[in-house]
């Protein structure tokens, strides 16, 4: 056989490249469960807008820190899918009532 085997450097889960990347797959886990949790607290209740809000703008900050430094482009894409529901969660939190709910 001509060819050399070569070990399988693309079945890792975040890092395709085989090296570890702990910062960028903790803002990754951190945008993921911020989004998840600003997108359902949004969709559920109205009146859980402070959570969805806030949730969701740390989402969105975390996750353009994310993608700001991040390397691989499975860490690209899980911080996509984060920025999107935090950005929707974000939006609707706004809509029901705001950051303050309506102090200021």
């Amino acid at each position: 056989m001509a060819q050399a085997l070569r070990p399988n450097t693309a079945g890792g889960l975040f890092a395709t490249d085989g090296k570890p990347h702990p910062l960028q797959d903790t803002l990754l886990a951190v945008t993921l469960v911020l989004g998840i949790t600003s997108f359902l607290t949004a969709m559920i209740d109205d009146d859980l807008h402070l959570l969805s809000s806030w949730t969701g703008l740390v989402g969105i900050l975390t996750g353009a820190y994310g993608q700001w430094i991040s390397v691989t482009t499975r860490e690209r894409f899980g911080l996509i899918l984060g920025l999107g529901a935090s950005g929707v969660g974000f939006f609707l939190g706004m809509a029901h009532g705001g950051l303050f709910g309506g102090v200021f």
